[in-house]
């Protein structure tokens, strides 16, 4: 898993009269992230980020070993993820970030100081989950950490103005119908 996207293109078709802000795909694992993340980068031409490799290597080695994160665990991260998003919105081009954001605390983290940051969370029930997990190879992260991510998941509220997208289907319907979603919001802003 890599980050990808980081070199600069011009604006593509599709994203014409979005305005540019900082997507943050957020979801439990499984959700879909890296690859809705992936088509909305080919489509929008925005950098992306791949929120896990952000990790500190003792997040890593936890979740290798199938040892739930705490809070304290997760703060360096999420100050590497908001980090991330500051300068995205610094050079004022957009940009997307995968990032669990579990928490509405994580959230405030990652949206601190701008109105430019846009969560996406991609609901899928939790048996939709379990199967892509079980298939799931060459990532870190447990499938026995699931359980654990589902308990702390608190998704957003209305007054967080997050897009709820239903991920499942094909990986083709669900860029779409995010991408929709974020036209149709930011199209608003």
């Amino acid at each position: 898993m890599s980050a990808a996207g980081e070199g600069h293109h011009a604006p593509l078709p599709v994203a014409e009269g979005i305005p540019p802000h900082v997507i943050v795909l957020m979801g439990v694992s499984g959700s879909g992230k890296t690859s809705v993340a992936e088509g909305l980068h080919n489509l929008l031409g925005w950098p992306y980020q791949e929120g896990d490799l952000l990790h500190p290597q003792a997040n890593i080695d936890k979740m290798q070993a199938g040892i739930p994160l705490t809070d304290e665990d997760r703060q360096p991260w999420l100050e590497r993820c908001h980090a991330w998003i500051a300068q995205r919105l610094t050079t004022g081009g957009g940009g997307i970030l995968t990032c669990s954001a579990l928490k509405r605390s994580y959230r405030d983290i990652l949206r601190q100081g701008s109105q430019k940051v846009v969560f996406v969370y991609l609901e899928v029930p939790k048996a939709i989950l379990e199967v892509r997990l079980s298939r799931r190879q060459g990532h870190y992260m447990s499938p026995t950490l699931l359980p654990s991510q589902l308990a702390t998941l608190e998704e957003p509220t209305p007054d967080e103005h997050a897009l709820v997208v239903d991920c499942e289907g094909p990986p083709a319907e669900v860029i779409a119908r995010v991408l929709s979603q974020i036209r149709y919001s930011l199209l608003d802003r």
